[in-house]
């Protein structure tokens, strides 16, 4: 593990081998606990785990002190399904506090929430990231922000007010504009803190694609988007453009707004990410599909990290992980296998800047 490696992918440098990461390895405590020795209750347990799973990237985000929107105004539970093999990440979901469009149309997120004293919220990130940063000595820990501009409607209004207000795109844009308003304000707290790497998360498109005119999302998204990493590159940031689903269709317009980097699922081909972008900016994934660690074979799995270390030559910057989140039901026979495969194949060849 190394945190060093992972600043030299981001930044397109030579690194001896690939860059590490994966999502959710808290979801097998008694996994790590027999690999660590470590107790799960230890404060020292995230630490042993990314150090023997050779983790060089911690994916992080905070979306600040009024992150809790629930007890500041209207906002939409929309559930969350079970990873934990104990069922305690299970969230019932809720029905939507707006009960017409029009409600909607009238939404302003700084005027519904609030906005913390500005000075008061760059302490509260440069404390708490500094803190995790310390106790992960030896990864890279970024910061970030998850309800950018569409993750903040679905946060806000759920699903289906979200697309009953999309069937009027200009108020919806207006909408939109009061959530990255407030996503701004974050983002220029986060500008002014330490954390040299920054995740912008925003679930904008379902795993079929686009749910909106394609247009609207270059005329009135993806332009939002340049005007928050504008603030981050000022301040000496690396950005890192993270969404579920599949954006192919919008990756090349990403990438021109700003984004140096991409975190994203399988459903984005890794091949086609790395024929686009390999060669200029850093890719956070791989070909493996966690679903075929779940319910595969151990063949299926080798066959997707071989096509991945095969395509990854053509590659500057590369972090690897398994896709998606690694499940419970991921057995530690394959997290075995995955891993000794993983790390034994894992070194560059001569691949330069």
């Amino acid at each position: 593990m190394s945190r060093q490696i992972a600043l030299d992918s981001i930044a397109l440098r030579p690194t001896p081998r690939w860059g590490h990461t994966e999502y959710s390895l808290g979801y097998h405590p008694e996994y790590f606990h027999r690999l660590t020795g470590v107790d799960p209750s230890s404060p020292d347990f995230e630490r042993a785990i990314n150090d023997a799973w050779e983790v060089d990237f911690i994916w992080s985000i905070n979306d600040g002190l009024h992150s809790e929107w629930f007890t500041r105004g209207r906002a939409t539970n929309m559930g969350h399904a079970v990873y934990a093999s104990d069922g305690v990440d299970f969230v019932q979901t809720e029905e939507s506090p707006f009960t017409s469009v029009e409600e909607v149309w009238a939404f302003d997120a700084v005027a519904e929430y609030g906005l913390p004293d500005f000075a008061e919220q760059v302490a509260a990130y440069e404390t708490t990231w500094c803190a995790r940063q310390a106790a992960n000595p030896n990864q890279l820990l970024t910061g970030g922000y998850y309800r950018t501009i569409i993750s903040g409607a679905i946060q806000a209004f759920g699903w289906e007010m979200l697309l009953e207000a999309a069937s009027d795109l200009t108020k919806f844009e207006r909408v939109l504009d009061s959530i990255y308003r407030f996503t701004r304000f974050h983002v220029e707290a986060w500008a002014q803190t330490s954390a040299e790497v920054f995740i912008q998360h925003d679930d904008f498109v379902w795993t079929s694609g686009a749910f909106l005119r394609p247009d609207f999302y270059r005329q009135a998204i993806i332009p939002r988007y340049a005007e928050l990493w504008k603030i981050l590159h000022a301040a000496g940031k690396k950005v890192i453009f993270c969404s579920d689903g599949t954006f192919t269709e919008f990756a090349e317009d990403i990438a021109a707004a700003g984004a140096d980097g991409f975190s994203f699922e399988p459903s984005n081909p890794f091949a086609f990410m790395v024929e686009r972008f390999g060669a200029s900016h850093v890719l956070i994934g791989s070909a493996v599909d966690v679903n075929d660690m779940a319910f595969g074979t151990w063949e299926d799995v080798r066959a997707s990290l071989d096509r991945t270390l095969q395509l990854a030559e053509s590659c500057r910057g590369l972090i690897l992980c398994v896709g998606n989140h690694l499940v419970p039901n991921v057995s530690d026979a394959m997290k075995d296998n995955y891993f000794d495969y993983l790390t034994a194949h894992w070194h560059r060849n001569a691949v330069t800047a």
